[in-house]
């Protein structure tokens, strides 16, 4: 028996695990073979802590002691919006929460060469945005849960949670276990979880991202190019390993499921794409889609469950859940180990499931 079941093992899982093993005994239970197979294994991978809800800032600002002293998780990014003439306000509003700085068309396409200067009218940019190294930052937090013993299972698919006598048992093709405390990490199958296990759902929308990796526009070296986004985030392009991975940028509800891009909607954000830029996009790479998972405000979920104390949510970080994950699982840690925690109490309480009793 654990003192903690984990259901869930992309970063929010995992990262919990990690801290969670401070406190006993942890057992982390991933549907697939691999970890990180969901949402966590296809996001953009970006540090940008003032990018989302006042919450999500206010984790991910909370979260970057942690990645400045991750040796090589962040390296150098940067960040640019764009707008065509009819956008100004939406312009305006992305420079103001992102704290940007207004330049010319002319300075930005020193930058991104291949912007349209015809259709561009307005463009600002900001140096406080980082890669993240995925994989390197999700493994950490593996090995250091596997270092103070933490089971790590793949391939066990929960298919039954109840309560009883001694705490949570939890059905998977790999076997049964037993808890203390289920902390619900499941991403976009949070809610069917707490189903399973009697407990009243919350709402949460998995909404379908999709992307596209294209070769770098006219041959040229991107390497240093910033993420770049379109006003109003209709779109938004980001280096990666050579090439350019552009995406519509889109939140199309979906019920839980292994995403697939939608052609449809994928052309749809190319073409926005390629109106701001000189080159066309003649073949695709690659492409793939994920599935963000909000709660009903679009604000992460992170606490005991009103009615079900030992039943703790991990859940709704919205595409958000890398740039958060070291803060809010020092939280998870926090609360369930009664500790006092370094973060606000507004912030403790606009995270906190009983928000929608």
């Amino acid at each position: 028996m654990s003192d903690f079941i984990i259901i869930g093992g992309g970063i929010a899982g995992v990262s919990a695990a990690a801290r969670l093993s401070e406190l006993g005994s942890v057992t982390v239970l991933e549907a697939e073979g691999a970890l990180a197979h969901h949402a966590s294994g296809r996001s953009a991978a970006l540090y940008e802590p003032r990018y989302g809800a006042p919450a999500v800032v206010e984790l991910s600002l909370a979260s970057e002691g942690h990645f400045r002293a991750a040796e090589h998780v962040l390296s150098p990014r940067g960040l640019m919006s764009v707008a065509k003439a009819d956008q100004r306000e939406a312009f305006d509003a992305e420079v103001r929460d992102f704290q940007l700085e207004e330049i010319s068309v002319a300075a930005a396409r020193e930058v991104v060469p291949v912007l349209n200067p015809d259709v561009v009218a307005f463009a600002a940019v900001a140096d406080h945005a980082w890669d993240i190294d995925t994989d390197l930052l999700l493994q950490g937090f593996a090995r250091e849960a596997k270092g103070r013993g933490a089971q790590i299972v793949t391939g066990a698919r929960v298919s039954a949670v109840s309560r009883g006598g001694e705490g949570w048992q939890v059905v998977t093709p790999q076997g049964e276990f037993t808890g203390r405390v289920l902390v619900n990490a499941a991403g976009a199958w949070v809610d069917q979880v707490a189903v399973m296990a009697g407990v009243g759902p919350l709402g949460f929308r998995p909404l379908r991202r999709s992307m596209a990796r294209i070769p770098a526009p006219g041959g040229h070296d991107i390497s240093r190019w910033p993420m770049i986004f379109g006003a109003g985030e209709a779109w938004y392009a980001k280096p990666d390993a050579g090439a350019l991975i552009v995406s519509p940028a889109e939140e199309d509800p979906q019920e839980p499921h292994d995403a697939w891009a939608d052609d449809m909607v994928l052309a749809e954000g190319l073409a926005r794409y390629e109106e701001m830029v000189t080159e066309p996009v003649t073949r695709l790479i690659s492409n793939w889609a994920g599935l963000r998972t909000f709660s009903p405000d679009r604000v992460p979920v992170i606490g005991r469950d009103r009615q079900v104390p030992d039943f703790f949510w991990l859940a709704g970080q919205g595409g958000y859940g890398f740039q958060t994950c070291p803060a809010a699982s020092r939280l998870v840690a926090d609360l369930i180990g009664g500790r006092q925690t370094e973060l606000s109490a507004g912030l403790v309480a606009a995270l906190d499931p009983a928000r929608f009793a």
